[in-house]
């Protein structure tokens, strides 16, 4: 499955940049001479051109975008929308892509209707400028295929010092910045750098791109990587946005949250009584290793799988049950084989029976054929022989 991971933790996002990122990414710079001729065409556009060329961002070449403008900004949110639509329309992008851009649009329009009560107020966040940078990065992602597969994002950094707006000067984020993380709960990172280093717009996208938010990149193979600049430098930090294309397994992404704690005063009944009750409770597995504590004491280590929804209360019944001071919580992702059920017909001394087989799969490839235990049990009852004789009789003929 194809994997796309969006790293503004290094110096931030803007529009300008994450188009930038793309086109050095996927070497197809030339799409977007679709997008500026369909801008172009806009009634409220009297000219609109683009360059795309190499630039070094700290030690790193990068790809930067200028743009060349001449316009009547848009006067409603209406308007916005509707030149958005014909864009759209015109550059040919998928019902996906449709979607991503509308929903694009909402955050950037709601958070100016929320700070500003009539009209446009922001007016960089009403022009083609704007236009252009949903666009064009959704064009690159739609035309690669990276839609259809997995996008990851790592928290992007805010910045701090004050950033201008229309009534003056304010402390970073700016509002329209924050108002979007706020709607889409986006976790975000720091670094003290004086200016103002991810734009509404640049997080519009990434919000509604970005379907997890790690800061660590997923496993995966990397394939290759781009990178894209803007007009600001920096100090102790190359202001490039980078994004990477890598491919991973075919199997479903998960976390689960893992809960331990030490014990080492406790009897093994009231340790046995605690892990009944955490099963009992929903846990997805309990279980209990020996190690070396301090002062070399031998020590029990309780170890409860469970999920983010489940863990408040499961820690609860561990902290009662045992009296433990402390709890230690890990989220830990893991990869799950595809898995499906379905039932199958087997022959075993000399009788047919139905059973339910689990069939797990990764990357279209069966790695293994479970025969439900309660339908070997009933063949073995059946029939008055042993379970393994039955077991390995049904796994040979699953083979």
């Amino acid at each position: 499955m194809k994997v796309l991971v969006i790293d503004p933790k290094i110096a931030g996002i803007s529009g300008d940049m994450l188009v930038a990122a793309l086109a050095d990414l996927t070497g197809s710079g030339d799409l977007l001479d679709a997008v500026a001729g369909a801008i172009g065409e806009l009634p409220c556009c009297e000219h609109f051109s683009y360059q795309l060329s190499d630039a070094d961002a700290g030690g790193i070449t990068a790809k930067k975008l200028a743009i060349d403008i001449g316009e009547k900004n848009h006067g409603t949110h209406e308007d916005m929308r509707e030149s958005a639509g014909a864009v759209a329309k015109k550059i040919g992008l998928s019902a996906t892509a449709q979607t991503r851009a509308g929903a694009i649009f909402n955050d950037l329009l709601y958070a100016d209707g929320k700070l500003h009560r009539s009209g446009f107020h922001n007016h960089r966040m009403a022009s083609v400028d704007t236009l252009f940078d949903v666009m064009g990065s959704l064009l690159i992602l739609d035309k690669h295929g990276f839609l259809e597969g997995e996008i990851y994002g790592t928290p992007p950094v805010l910045g701090s010092g004050f950033t201008r707006i229309a009534g003056g000067e304010i402390a970073c984020p700016a509002p329209a910045t924050l108002e979007i993380l706020c709607r889409h709960r986006t976790r975000y990172s720091s670094f003290p750098a004086d200016q103002e280093m991810s734009t509404p717009t640049g997080v519009a996208i990434f919000a509604n791109l970005a379907e997890r938010i790690v800061d660590a990149y997923p496993p995966m193979t990397p394939l290759k990587s781009g990178y894209g600049t803007g007009s600001r430098t920096i100090q102790g930090r190359p202001s490039v946005l980078r994004v990477v294309e890598g491919t991973n397994f075919d199997a479903i992404q998960d976390r689960i949250i893992i809960l331990e704690t030490n014990l080492d005063d406790l009897p093994g009944e009231t340790i046995g009584f605690a892990v009944e009750r955490l099963r009992e409770a929903g846990a997805v597995d309990v279980y209990v290793t020996t190690a070396s504590g301090k002062k070399s004491r031998p020590v029990q280590i309780l170890h409860i799988i469970t999920s983010e929804l489940a863990y408040p209360e499961l820690m609860e019944i561990l902290m009662e049950e045992t009296g433990t001071l402390g709890v230690r919580i890990l989220d830990v992702p893991r990869l799950v084989a595809l898995r499906s059920k379905q039932t199958e017909k087997v022959i075993a001394g000399g009788r047919e029976f139905t059973i339910s087989v689990k069939t797990s799969t990764v990357n279209g490839k069966i790695i293994a054929k479970k025969p439900e235990y309660e339908d070997l049990k009933k063949i073995a009852t059946i029939l008055k022989v042993p379970l393994e004789m039955v077991k390995g009789e049904v796994l040979r003929q699953l083979r």
